[in-house]
């Protein structure tokens, strides 16, 4: 990857790209020790994604942003903030975060930046529209992020065809319509996260047979609803959050699998007898408040060492099973129950 180097007064070089906070401190610290050891570099962007960039900037720019202050067209586009080039010249990331004179769309024109790995735009309250349909020509897209702006309509279905895709964020915007049962199938993807958006319908019945070796899905503060496919508890997630949602039957299947170590089910309809189910030794976070959960807690749940846990406003019954690690939590996160009884609750009768 090539970033922006300036020459100080003592012939040393610098990259003043890298100490922007809008790359991740892991990259930023891989693109700095790169180019102060390689001092000779030469900055040729490429024209088409010059073109794109520009049509990208006269989209975004209603406001005469000041993010696109150096975005100029005699430049090389390879020295303008936001964006780092490979040593091709080809634009590989497109990073905009907390700039609310970033006013307009995400233009079409990005499905214009063929080698695009990464695109992460974030806290941009101006920022509206929908996603373009042209991000199917991504196809060396490995990080999409739309995370805390103003964007709305359907998650395009093209997402699941894009084979490198390993994290998809689509968070706190106002995406609605149902989840593409297609974002199962990209082979690479590890991080899918949709949630704070206004999607509908059920969770896809192909979520139970994700392509990929996904470790985390969350999908809360939506208004997803209907039964959870049952294949999902087979699937090796790692953190699953489906809370704040209208999900309902039966969820105890999702306790499964070894690979579990966090969920969340608040806030929905579940109802089933928690009285059985075998919890993962190493489940670390359980929240099941407010659901119709009857039955009592598993005699197991004593034993693991958890660091969170909420099973308030059910209509659990019987006593609480003893624990080290159980005894430290408040009782609040086990009130409101039919006859919930033993500490941290008052003694069982």
């Amino acid at each position: 990857m090539k970033a922006k180097y300036e020459k100080s007064s003592r012939n040393v070089y610098s990259c003043a790209t890298c100490e922007s906070s809008l790359i991740l401190p892991h990259l930023r610290m891989l693109i700095c020790f790169f180019f102060l050891v390689n001092s000779e570099c030469s900055f040729v962007c490429h024209p088409k994604d010059k073109k794109a960039l520009l049509e990208i900037k006269a989209d975004m720019n209603n406001n005469n942003a000041s993010t696109f202050s150096n975005w100029n067209p005699e430049t090389d586009c390879c020295f303008w903030s936001n964006t780092v080039c490979d040593e091709n010249g080809r634009v590989v990331m497109f990073i905009i975060n907390d700039a609310d004179d970033v006013v307009g769309r995400l233009s079409p024109a990005v499905g214009d930046l063929r080698y695009l790995q990464a695109l992460r735009l974030w806290n941009l309250p101006n920022l509206t529209g929908s996603i373009p349909s042209t991000i199917a020509k991504l196809t060396r897209l490995q990080i999409f992020e739309i995370t805390s702006n103003n964007m709305d309509g359907p998650i395009p279905d093209v997402f699941g065809h894009l084979k490198s895709l390993q994290q998809l964020f689509l968070v706190s915007n106002k995406f609605s319509g149902s989840i593409p049962s297609s974002l199962s199938l990209p082979s690479k993807l590890v991080y899918l996260e949709l949630s704070g958006n206004n999607l509908t319908g059920p969770v896809p019945a192909t979520f139970g047979s994700f392509k990929s070796n996904l470790t985390s899905l969350k999908l809360y503060d939506n208004q997803l609803s209907g039964p959870i496919p049952k294949a999902l508890g087979a699937a090796k997630i790692q953190t699953l959050d489906l809370s704040n949602n209208h999900l309902s039957g039966d969820a105890s299947f999702l306790f499964g699998s070894d690979f579990l170590y966090n969920i969340s089910l608040s806030n929905n309809k579940f109802k089933f007898d928690f009285s059985n189910v075998d919890l993962p030794q190493g489940l670390v976070g359980l929240n099941i408040a407010h659901n119709k959960i009857y039955g009592s807690l598993p005699k197991q749940l004593g034993q693991l060492s958890l660091q969170s846990i909420d099973v308030s406003y059910n209509n659990l019954c019987g006593k609480i099973p003893t624990g080290r690690r159980l005894k430290m939590f408040s009782s609040a996160l086990f009130s409101h129950n039919k006859c919930l009884c033993g500490v941290p609750l008052p003694a069982c009768k």
